[in-house]
């Protein structure tokens, strides 16, 4: 933005050329906490990945039609379908095998755990999270795929 007119400019074709991997990465964040994942969702867009934000499983689904995510933070206790079948149904999809499946939840005991490495999430975080630890696996992930992941 320029101090005189507050407009903003055009991007030159050097900045443009620029983009790192992290600006790329299609991130799908799901949560019934709709404060929650509201506020998730801006900040990792701020962060700048591109974002989509659903409020349950089954929307998490509609998006997927057109946004194709490259990872998603799911809620795991969700009502209706929850974070366990929709993790399913998202490695089912095309591109499922590769996408980062990260589990955001309450839930840190050992069964729940156990059942999240099942259905195929790869990384677990207990809530609250981080928005510093999101940024690095996030960018790590986009900028060398699933061997970042652990």
């Amino acid at each position: 933005m320029t101090a005189a007119t507050n407009e903003m400019l055009p991007m030159s074709e050097e900045q443009r050329g620029t983009e790192t991997p992290a600006k790329t990465l299609r991130v799908l964040c799901v949560d019934d906490n709709t404060d929650a994942v509201d506020t998730l969702g801006a900040i990792l867009d701020l962060l700048g990945f591109h974002v989509a934000v659903a409020h349950d499983a089954a929307s998490a689904l509609d998006v997927c039609e057109n946004f194709a995510p490259q990872a998603a933070i799911l809620d795991i206790t969700m009502p209706g379908m929850d974070g366990y079948e929709l993790a399913g149904r998202l490695r089912a999809r095309p591109g499922g095998r590769e996408m980062l499946l990260i589990a955001l939840t309450a839930l840190g005991d050992y069964r729940s755990m156990e059942r999240m490495a099942d259905v195929g999430f790869d990384l677990y975080y207990a809530k609250p999270v981080s928005s510093d630890l999101l940024r690095t696996v996030l960018t790590d992930f986009a900028a060398r795929g699933r061997e970042s992941v652990p």
